[in-house]
């Protein structure tokens, strides 16, 4: 727990440095913001899962079932809206990623809860 605050408190400090430097260059530099950003949650993410027991992952499966879902309404919103091909055809590609991850993560979750019930 104490790992994950502290983790959570510098990337939070380190997306508002970078956030304040494309701020004074006049938002010149959106995309190594953004490249910066992903990378980041990349090593955040795999830092905390590998820090996580094995008896957690059934309900951190469930929870990212969950957020998975409003990944996926965020996709549907992004491919409704009127932003051109590229973010229509991005957004459709979201849509069938997210869908893939929530129906995965469902079968993955029954498959391991069907494990522990006892057999009639």
């Amino acid at each position: 727990m104490l790992f994950s605050t502290l983790a959570m408190q510098e990337v939070d400090g380190v997306v508002k440095a970078l956030a304040g430097a494309v701020q004074q260059s006049g938002g010149a530099a959106p995309l190594i913001l953004l490249l910066t950003v992903f990378a980041l949650a990349v090593f955040l993410g795999v830092e905390i899962i590998t820090k996580i027991p094995p008896t957690l992952h059934t309900p951190l499966m469930s929870g990212s079932n969950a957020i998975s879902g409003i990944t996926l309404v965020g996709a549907v919103l992004a491919t409704g809206a009127d932003n051109g091909t590229w973010a229509g055809i991005l957004g459709f590609s979201a849509v069938v990623f997210a869908t893939m991850n929530v129906v995965g993560g469902f079968v993955v979750t029954n498959r391991m809860l069907a494990m522990f019930k006892t057999k009639k």
